[in-house]
């Protein structure tokens, strides 16, 4: 069980980033940009943020996502959610345990409870693609009402991804502390090159994941995952 919950935390709240795939990119939609609203939460009127190619902003948690900034825009679905999308309290709980099939049923009911204990609130996620069409960007934030929770799950996603060898150093993020990064490991056939970032900041955990084409910069999502953790601390003051 002690092994168990940590897995299914960076596995289901970073998204499967250490396994990131060539098709992140190559099947990203060059020319039209699209908006899925998951259907328990779409908005009932017009979108507070005025510009729904910014993202959408009609609940507590969407308004944390960064709004597309400049030289990006909306990127390829995650996975079913779509590339904009709010996952309710219930729904996120009930997939982080259904993660866990497999187990023995001692450990399967300590990992519910584990996984209860984090009380999460909900999940938005929102992708980006910039207008280059050289690098994609995957950002959620889950709400949890434990802060001490949040930080325990952030500790122990650094862990692990510590603890992978082949990665190299990620790109520094000015201004805040709660925050690691991690570069895919080098390989000289591939065309693709990507970091990982963790942070965490009071009842708010991030996880981002980019990839891109080479030549690569990992200062430009460094870039990116300070005006996200930016907009956090302020959400109000749009890029």
């Amino acid at each position: 069980m002690l092994t168990a919950l940590p897995v299914i935390l960076v596995l289901g709240a970073v998204g499967g980033t250490a396994a990131y795939t060539k098709n992140t990119v190559d099947t990203a939609d060059r020319t039209v940009t699209t908006t899925v609203w998951d259907e328990d939460h779409a908005p009932a009127g017009k979108d507070p943020a005025g510009e729904p190619s910014r993202g959408r902003h009609d609940s507590e948690l969407t308004k944390l996502l960064l709004p597309v900034p400049e030289g990006y825009r909306l990127g390829p679905d995650i996975g079913e959610l779509g590339n904009d999308s709010e996952t309710s309290g219930a729904k996120a709980t009930a997939a982080m345990k259904e993660m866990g099939r497999g187990l023995a049923g001692k450990d399967r009911r300590a990992l519910n409870k584990s996984v209860e204990k984090l009380r999460v609130r909900g999940i938005a996620q929102r992708s980006y693609a910039s207008d280059a069409h050289d690098l994609v960007v995957n950002v959620q934030i889950v709400k949890m009402r434990d802060k001490r929770a949040v930080r325990e799950t952030y500790l122990t996603r650094k862990k692990l991804l510590d603890g992978i060898d082949a990665f190299r150093k990620g790109p520094s993020v000015d201004g805040h502390k709660k925050v690691s990064c991690y570069r895919l490991p080098k390989g000289d056939k591939d065309t693709l090159d990507g970091v990982i970032c963790v942070a965490y900041d009071g009842e708010t955990s991030v996880a981002v994941n980019a990839s891109g084409t080479k030549p690569f910069s990992p200062s430009d999502v460094g870039d990116l995952v300070k005006d996200q953790l930016d907009h956090i601390v302020s959400p109000g003051e749009y890029i």
